[in-house]
C-alpha cells in the first residue's frame, strides 16, 4: 500500500487534532449515526490511555469511538477520494455519516477505503471510527479478556509492554485520479559502478492509450534513467550508494501517461544498495556490517504510543551521538515516518512483526507447570498463523521499498523449543521468502530454545539471541554471567555456522541509585553488565552485532516486577541519560561506522 503523497496529481489533507471521543459504555449502540454525545476530546495521533486522569479510560478493554467532521476541498471534484488510517490499536471499524466504509484487525499496519461514492467536494461528512484494544489467542499480539464477577474486564496479554490503544498515528483524507499507481516494488543491485533499479508497477486499470513511464533523478533534480512500461529498469552509471550512517537517496517518479500528459505521479525516494548474508557475516554493499544500536519501543509519556516527529528526530541524534548505527522494531511496526527518517539518514533498521508472547513456557515457568504446549489447536494453532502470515504480508507490503530495512524478524520470543514450533514457523518462513526474496530472515530467540533444543534456527539466516545472563539467570554474578554467556554464543556458532546478533541484552536501573559493589537495579551494575557482555561479544567472531535492550525506559504491563514501567533503558522514559550511555558511547565511537 502506498504512503499517501502530495503531487501534482494527488492531494492530501491531515486530520490530526482533537477528536470528539467517548467510550463505548457512554456511547448509544450506533453512534456513528449521530454526534457524539461526549464532552471529551482526544488528541491524534496518540494513545488515549494516559491522557485522562480517569482509571476507567486508562484500564478500558473493549472500543472507543473517535469522531469528528470532515470538509472535502473543493478542488477533488472528479477525482477518487480516500479514508486511510496508518494504524488503528488492535481493530478498527470507519464509517462515513451512517455507512460502514472499511474495517481492520492488527494494531499496526495501515487500512484505507474508497469513499468517492459517499461525498462531495466542498460538503462536509462525519467521520467516525472504532477503536477497539482487545487482544485474543487469535491475534498479533496474542492475548485474553478476562471478566469478573463485577463484569469488569480485564486485559491478559503475554508481552512486557503496556497494550496502549486508540489512534496511535495520523489520518488522512487524500485524493488520487481514476487512472492511478496503485502499487510499486523496487529491487536494487550493484554491477561495478552500475547501479540496476528493478521496478514493478502496479496501475489500476488504464484506458486506451496509457502507460507507465518510469523516471530516476538524483539528489540534486538531474535525470539518470528512465524506463516505459509497468515492469522494468532503471541503469544508474556511476551510482553513489546508500551506505549505513551516509545515506544518498534517488528520486523515483511513477507515472501514467497519455498522449504526452501526465494522468498520474507518484514520486519515490530510492536508496541503491545490496545486503546479503555470506558465511557468518552479514554484507551491506559487500561489506560486512556491526550493528550497533538498540532494541527500542514506541513509547512517551502521556501520549503513549502516540507517534512524535519531536522524539524521532531527538532519539535518533543520541542514538547518533553514541556511535549507534541501527535499531530493531520491536516489537511491532514503527510509523512509517520512522523510515522514511531512517532512509534520509542511513540507520539501518531490523523490521520486526507484532508476533510477540507467542511463548505460554513463560508463564508455565513462573507457575511451575512443564507440560504446557505452545503451539497447536488448543492454543496457538491456524486461525494465530493466520492472522500472522497477513501481518506479514502486510508489513512487507508496507515497508517493501525502505532501503534502511535491512532484514524482516518475523517474532520475537517464541517457544522454539515446542514440539509444535517448526510446523508453525515453516509456512511463515517461506511466506517471508516468496514475499521478499531479497533481504534476509531472522527471530529473536529467548533463553528456553538453546542450540540443542531449537526447532526452527536452520530455517533462518541470522540468529537473533536475547540474553539475560547476570540479570533474569546468574543474578547479581556477572563471573558466572561471562561464562554462562560464552559457553551458549560459542554452541550457537559452532551448530549452525550463522551470524549471530545479541539483539536484547540489559539490566533494569533507577536513575540515580549508584552502588560501589554489584547491585542490581544501579546504574553501576547495567554499567557493568553490559560491559561483560560486551566483552563475551569481541571473543566470538559470529557475533555480527549488538542491540541493548533498551533505548528508553517504557511502560510495561501491571505487575509486581516493574515499578513504574520497564527500566532497562539507558536513557529514561523523557531521554535523560544513566551512566551506561557514556560506557556505550566510549566503546561505540572506538568502532568503526
Amino acid at each position: 500500500m502506498l504512503t499517501p503523497r502530495s503531487t501534482a496529481t494527488r492531494e492530501l489533507v491531515r486530520l490530526d487534532g482533537l477528536w470528539r471521543f467517548a467510550l463505548e459504555s457512554a456511547v448509544g449502540e450506533e453512534p456513528w449515526t449521530s454526534a457524539l454525545s461526549t464532552t471529551r476530546e482526544a488528541p491524534v495521533p496518540s494513545s488515549y490511555n494516559d491522557l485522562f486522569v480517569d482509571a476507567d479510560v486508562h484500564d478500558h478493554v473493549g472500543v472507543v469511538w473517535y469522531q469528528r467532521m470532515v470538509r472535502v476541498p473543493r478542488g477533488w471534484a472528479g477525482e477518487r477520494v480516500f479514508v486511510r488510517l496508518d494504524s488503528a490499536t488492535h481493530e478498527g471499524v470507519v464509517y462515513v455519516d451512517d455507512e460502514r466504509v472499511a474495517s481492520h484487525v492488527g494494531g499496526y499496519t495501515p487500512f484505507e477505503a474508497d469513499i468517492t461514492h459517499l461525498v462531495s467536494a466542498g460538503q462536509e461528512f462525519r467521520l467516525t471510527i472504532g477503536v477497539d484494544n482487545r487482544l485474543t489467542r487469535h491475534s498479533i499480539p496474542p492475548g485474553n479478556v478476562e471478566t469478573d464477577g463485577r463484569g469488569h474486564r480485564r486485559q491478559r496479554y503475554m508481552h512486557d509492554f503496556f497494550n496502549y490503544g486508540g489512534l496511535a498515528r495520523s489520518v488522512w483524507l487524500y485524493s488520487a485520479p481514476v487512472e492511478r499507481i496503485d502499487d510499486i516494488t523496487i529491487v536494487t543491485e550493484v554491477e561495478g559502478s552500475t547501479g540496476i533499479v528493478r521496478y514493478d508497477v502496479a496501475t489500476t486499470a488504464l484506458g486506451d492509450g496509457a502507460a507507465v513511464r518510469v523516471r530516476v533523478a538524483d539528489a540534486d533534480g538531474r535525470p539518470v534513467g528512465e524506463s516505459r512500461g509497468a515492469t522494468g529498469s532503471v541503469r544508474i552509471d556511476d551510482v553513489r550508494l546508500w551506505q549505513p550512517g551516509a545515506a544518498y537517496l534517488y528520486d523515483l517518479v511513477a507515472e501514467v501517461i497519455r498522449d504526452g500528459e501526465v494522468v498520474d505521479s507518484y514520486p519515490l525516494a530510492v536508496g541503491v544498495r545490496t545486503v546479503e548474508v555470506r558465511g557468518n557475516r552479514f554484507l551491506i554493499n559487500g561489506e560486512p556490517f556491526y550493528f550497533k544500536g538498540f532494541g527500542k519501543h514506541e513509547d512517551s509519556p502521556v501520549r503513549g504510543k502516540g507517534h512524535d516527529d519531536a522524539y524521532l528526530v531527538h532519539d535518533v541524534d543520541l542514538m547518533r551521538w553514541m556511535g549507534a548505527n541501527s535499531f530493531r522494531t520491536s516489537h511491532y511496526p514503527y510509523a512509517e515516518e520512522v523510515l522514511d527518517y531512517a532512509d534520509r539518514q542511513g540507520i539501518v533498521v531490523i523490521d520486526e512483526t507484532a508476533a510477540v508472547g507467542l511463548n505460554l513456557a513463560i508463564a508455565a515457568g513462573y507457575l511451575g507447570q512443564t507440560d504446557i504446549r505452545t503451539f497447536g489447536p488448543e492454543s496457538f494453532g491456524d486461525p494465530t498463523r493466520d492472522a500472522h502470515a497477513q501481518h506479514l504480508r502486510e508489513l512487507i507490503a508496507r515497508d517493501k521499498n525502505h532501503p534502511s530495512v535491512v532484514m524482516w524478524s518475523i517474532a520475537n520470543e517464541p517457544d522454539a523449543r515446542d514440539q509444535g514450533a517448526r510446523d508453525y514457523f515453516a509456512p511463515l518462513v517461506a511466506l517471508t521468502r516468496h514475499l521478499d526474496p531479497t533481504r534476509p530472515i531472522t527471530y529473536a530467540n529467548m533463553i528456553l530454545a538453546r542450540p540443542d533444543t531449537d526447532r526452527i534456527a536452520d530455517m533462518f539466516d541470522v540468529l537473533s539471541i536475547n540474553r539475560y545472563y547476570g540479570w533474569y539467570q546468574d543474578t547479581n554474578d556477572l563471573a558466572a554471567a561471562e561464562v554462562n554467556l560464552e559457553e551458549e554464543l560459542r554452541g550457537w556458532e559452532r551448530a549452525f555456522g550463522k551470524p549471530i546478533v545479541m539483539s536484547e541484552f540489559g539490566a533494569d536501573a533507577v536513575v540515580g541509585l549508584h552502588t560501589v559493589l554489584d547491585q542490581p537495579w544501579s546504574e553501576d551494575y547495567q554499567t557493568a553488565l553490559l560491559q561483560t557482555y560486551h566483552r563475551v561479544i569481541d571473543r566470538v567472531d559470529a557475533v555480527v552485532g549488538e542491540h541493548v535492550w533498551a533505548f528508553a525506559d517504557f511502560q510495561a504491563m501491571p505487575i509486581t516486577q516493574r515499578v513504574d514501567g520497564n527500566k532497562k533503558g539507558v536513557f529514561t522514559r523523557d531521554r535523560r541519560p544513566k551512566g551506561a550511555v557514556h560506557a556505550l558511547r566510549a566503546r561505540w565511537t572506538s568502532m568503526p561506522a
